[in-house]
């Protein structure tokens, strides 16, 4: 039969995952000659000569016999003239340009195959950043396209003749692995300074004695200690200025299994070359310090990811508190100066190497409720984008103010960063702009003329939208959250539930109990929350005492019946009774009061009334100390109260408020706790099932940092679903504002299109 030759352009994650050297073997081995090379945009181009027959079975192994890393998302086949002679197949030099559709692969868990190298007399014995083509570092490594060592940050460390020798031989495991390293060449491991000796048996030793150690990784720097000795944790959380944000573990899977209980998804998970923190549920005898994750029930558990980490639990019998080296919401330490210098008198001694870290990147924290939940997207899975059709103009989204992530829009990809933080500071802001740039030079696109932010005036991302966009499209927050639901699940229209802490509303207030009839360019809200007072503004969200007297006072209370339900049950939680004296003039004059609907704020409210916490140290902490304490308590059944606010029908939460106030001294903490939680899942949960009647809609969509509550969100299902109604939650990006900048893109794109921005 006649040969033909055929190009075949293929995109997805295709570079830097031992996808060239599969196509040799593959072309090979079904006789065909021809090239294969990467192109700037960060897809392949294969060229192909045999006959149809041949070709045919070239492309089904293509797809079916992938490396494990590789993603193909569309693959192109086009006949060619047969110009000239073919004689073999041969792997070409990529190809530099000015693609913008290319998809870069996100930094993976060491391999199996590289575990054993470094475990066995092999020459990468103990050697800590071994990696080949099927796992270690990619995001953190790539200053631009195409993906080649010259343009990572291993273009500092020469190849020595045995990794030259592997990296040119197509049958390698480690062929065209831009990040191959051993301990000849590659980065080195420095313990407080030195080279000399093992310095990842010097930091065992240092753990084991007690100390806090400083290690650097593959996209920032952990803050390590024993997970096992409260005294430690405690001097770390001394240090930090961190006294209640749980912290994260890693353990060996024989010490996870001592620490909580995993599902086997959770299981695969952990397992998984993404290898993220799991937010797993505790074992009632845990060997853990109590103040790893204090007044929770759970806590977030990785597996070692990284060869470095492989070698160091060799050493440890116990396992690692491994906690992000940065103030909460502050960027990752990644530069060795830095570190040393920000982390002194916090890390008593470093374990760090010499790589360069190109680009910041946390780790990602799921949590499994009614399917996965992204709480940080993150490593392992950016910078893969997400499917999403919104036309040809670009967007790049700024995100939320806090737990900030942006996306870029471009060819019908949406592309999550990674967690950026609060940008309400100058560094996290700087951090976001470069967090910016390199996700254009790794896509190969430019700054679109389009740029999405939140509805809030004062925001540094609104400011920078401003700056950067020759068009700019604000979004409020709420609508956003339910936009990144429609989004995800292709969805026009549904019924929002949007519940979280803080937003902006379109009429200045703060929103954060919404129910919405929304669509992608546009949305009403139709009910929620009924507004309560907040003394003294952001004061309120840290000293949850100051919103419960806000919930009494919308409730009624006045005078010396406001004074006495404040004395009774909240004295303990203010700071001074001079400050519950301040606080009860500042309702009754309405002076430095604001007006809030939040969900988080009515959680954190009936958390101090109940004495689970008095002060919000961390984020979400009085929600979620409230979340464990209801896991021992059962709902009392009560009466749901509704009103009207501005038109709207409202869950009354200053009377139910109020209503747990007085059934306090009758019932456990647990049982009123988890009273809360039902009475709130319910009462929004009827508001949504109602506007979906009025509407005839058949969609609820939940989002906000409130989705993230397991009992809230199965209330909500199995009211919705009773109804015969469908609930859509996220679940590829994050449901609190990690998701925010999606949400936004999906706004902005759907006006763009109907013309109406």
């Amino acid at each position: 039969m006649t040969p033909v030759r055929r190009q075949i352009l293929v995109q997805g994650i295709v570079q830097g995952v031992g996808f060239r050297p599969f196509v040799y073997r593959t072309a090979v081995r079904n006789g065909l000659v021809g090239s294969v090379r990467n192109l700037g945009d960060a897809g392949v181009e294969i060229i192909v000569e045999g006959t149809p027959e041949q070709i045919a079975r070239f492309l089904e192994e293509l797809q079916a016999r992938k490396p494990p890393l590789a993603e193909i998302e569309a693959l192109r086949v086009a006949d060619l003239p047969r110009d000239g002679k073919l004689s073999a197949f041969k792997i070409e030099r990529s190809q530099a340009g000015e693609g913008s559709s290319g998809t870069i692969p996100p930094d993976t868990a060491i391999c199996d195959g590289c575990v054993e190298d470094i475990r066995n007399r092999s020459r990468y014995h103990g050697y800590w950043a071994t990696s080949c083509t099927d796992c270690g570092p990619r995001f953190t490594t790539i200053r631009s396209l195409p993906y080649d060592r010259e343009r990572t940050s291993f273009a500092e460390f020469p190849m020595c003749p045995a990794c030259a020798k592997e990296y040119t031989d197509s049958l390698d495991r480690r062929y065209h692995a831009q990040t191959i390293a051993c301990p000849s060449c590659g980065p080195r491991l420095y313990f407080n300074g030195s080279p000399e000796g093992d310095p990842i048996a010097k930091a065992a030793e240092a753990l084991k004695a007690g100390r806090i150690v400083a290690i650097k990784g593959l996209g920032g720097t952990h803050l390590a200690c024993d997970a096992t000795s409260e005294e430690v944790v405690l001097r770390l959380r001394a240090r930090l200025g961190r006294p209640q944000q749980p912290f994260a573990l890693m353990a060996t899977e024989g010490q996870l299994q001592q620490l909580a209980e995993p599902s086997p998804e959770e299981w695969r998970l952990l397992r998984s070359p993404r290898r993220p923190i799991v937010v797993l549920n505790k074992r009632p005898a845990s060997p853990l310090a109590p103040s790893v994750a204090p007044g929770l029930h759970n806590v977030g558990v990785m597996l070692p990811y990284t060869g470095l980490h492989y070698l160091l639990f060799e050493h440890l019998d116990f396992p690692l508190v491994m906690t992000s080296a940065n103030m909460p919401g502050r960027p990752m330490l990644i530069e060795n100066g830095e570190i040393e210098e920000r982390l002194e008198g916090i890390a008593d001694d470093f374990l760090l190497h010499d790589r360069e870290i190109v680009a910041r990147c946390d780790d990602s924290v799921l949590r499994h409720s009614l399917g996965w939940r992204f709480i940080r997207r993150s490593r392992g899975w950016v910078p893969t984008p997400l499917e999403l059709d919104l036309g040809e103009e670009p967007i790049l989204a700024l995100g939320a103010e806090l737990n900030n992530t942006f996306a870029l829009y471009l060819d019908r990809k949406c592309y999550l960063s990674q967690h950026i933080g609060h940008v309400d500071d100058l560094e996290t802001f700087q951090f976001l702009r470069e967090a910016i740039a390199h996700l254009l030079a790794i896509t190969g696109a430019k700054l679109p003329r389009v740029l999405a932010c939140d509805l809030h005036p004062r925001f540094l991302t609104t400011r920078l939208a401003e700056e950067l966009g020759e068009r700019v499209i604000r979004v409020q927050h709420h609508h956003a959250h339910i936009a990144a639901v429609l989004g995800e699940h292709g969805l026009e229209r549904a019924v929002g539930l949007a519940l979280d802490g803080v937003g902006y509303g379109t009429d200045g207030r703060i929103w954060g109990g919404e129910v919405l009839i929304a669509e992608r360019a546009d949305f009403r809200r139709v009910g929620g929350l009924r507004s309560a007072p907040m003394p003294g503004g952001d004061l309120a969200t840290r000293f949850p005492a100051r919103m419960a007297a806000g919930f009494l006072f919308a409730a009624g209370l006045r005078g010396a019946k406001l004074e006495q339900a404040l004395g009774d049950h909240l004295l303990p939680h203010f700071r001074s009774l001079r400050e519950l004296e301040l606080v009860k003039r500042q309702l009754e004059a309405g002076l430095n009061v604001f007006q809030t609907s939040s969900a988080g704020r009515f959680l954190d409210a009936v958390s101090v009334l109940l004495g689970v916490c008095s002060e919000r140290t961390c984020e979400g902490e009085p929600a979620m100390k409230l979340e464990a304490a209801a896991r021992e308590g059962r709902p009392i059944e009560l009466e749901l109260p509704f009103a009207v606010e501005e038109g709207r029908p409202v869950l009354d939460t200053p009377a139910l408020f109020l209503r747990l106030l007085e059934l306090k001294g009758r019932h456990s903490p647990a049982d009123l706790a988890a009273t809360a939680q039902w009475a709130l899942a319910a009462g929004l949960a009827r508001l949504a099932i109602r506007a979906a009647r009025e509407s005839g809609l058949e969609e609820v969509a939940l989002a906000g940092g409130v989705a993230y509550n397991e009992a809230i969100t199965s209330v909500i299902k199995a009211e919705v679903e009773r109804a015969g109604l469908k609930l859509y939650l996220n679940e590829k990006v994050p449901c609190g504002d990690g998701g925010i900048s999606f949400g936004q893109a999906v706004v902005a794109g759907t006006r763009l299109r109907l013309g109406w921005a």
